[in-house]
């Protein structure tokens, strides 16, 4: 297991009877871009049982955190959910992705798409002060379908804004839109549709979507990468890779698993 790292776990937190996250130690060789992913799991009848994992901790943070879904009869996370303080995890040493931001071409406005557990990257992304050098705004869309699965909203509303590095910056940049689509909310529907009609940008006082100035991160459900993907070519939108930037980037590997 050459190519993994056993950590131990230092904080578990349930939001849900379907979503937790937790907390574990960094090795310190451990490097990675604020976006990407690895495969974490666990020692299973000795073998590891592993799938990909974006770190929802930022690539300067001394320890590393993760967002899951709960499958009760998922190989993995129903063994996952239950971990305690103390237990140990295996964490992949070579991070990946394209949810980075040299995969974007310039741009005035950064929007992070993500539902449910999609959100994770992009938490590691709001932290990144180079996100706020690149973008005069930053734009974080999380999509669930009830008010309870917004995990991180308490976060991202007071505890960030007072972070001593970056808090700042993401008071003067930072765009927060949080949208449910099952019960009342404080914005309510899908987030394709809220930015096909236009709508999301005007809650934010931004204009339409526009390839000359928007760039676009998405993370998510298949049926959402598969919407959002098609609405942005509709709109020239051109998808960018880490070899050559583009307007857009999608985080397929969570769908391929």
């Amino acid at each position: 297991m050459s190519n993994l790292n056993t950590e131990r776990v230092l904080e578990v937190r349930h939001y849900t009877d379907r979503l937790f996250s937790f907390k574990t130690t960094r090795d310190p060789a451990f490097r990675f871009l604020n976006g990407q992913f690895t495969m974490i799991g666990l020692q299973v009848e000795g073998k590891p049982l592993l799938r990909a994992y974006s770190m929802a901790s930022s690539n300067y943070e001394e320890n590393l955190e993760f967002f899951s879904i709960k499958v009760q009869n998922g190989p993995l996370t129903s063994r996952l959910q239950n971990i305690q303080v103390g237990d140990e995890v295996l964490v992949g040493r070579k991070p990946v992705g394209t949810l980075v931001q040299d995969s974007l071409l310039p741009g005035k406005t950064l929007y992070l798409c993500g539902t449910g557990t999609g959100l994770a990257p992009f938490m590691s992304v709001v932290k990144d002060p180079e996100a706020y050098e690149r973008f005069d705004t930053v734009v974080l869309i999380h999509g669930t379908r009830f008010i309870n699965e917004q995990a991180y909203g308490d976060f991202i509303e007071h505890a960030l804004p007072e972070d001593e590095f970056i808090g700042e910056a993401v008071k003067a940049k930072l765009k927060y839109y949080p949208t449910v689509t099952r019960e009342p909310y404080i914005h309510n529907g899908r987030i394709t549709e809220l930015l096909d009609s236009g709508k999301l940008p005007a809650d934010l006082g931004l204009p339409p979507l526009d390839k000359d100035n928007d760039r676009v991160m998405i993370c998510g459900s298949p049926a959402f990468l598969k919407d959002m993907v098609t609405m942005l070519e509709q709109r020239g939108f051109d998808e960018g890779a880490n070899n050559r930037p583009g307007h857009f980037v999608v985080e397929k590997a969570f769908v391929e698993k």
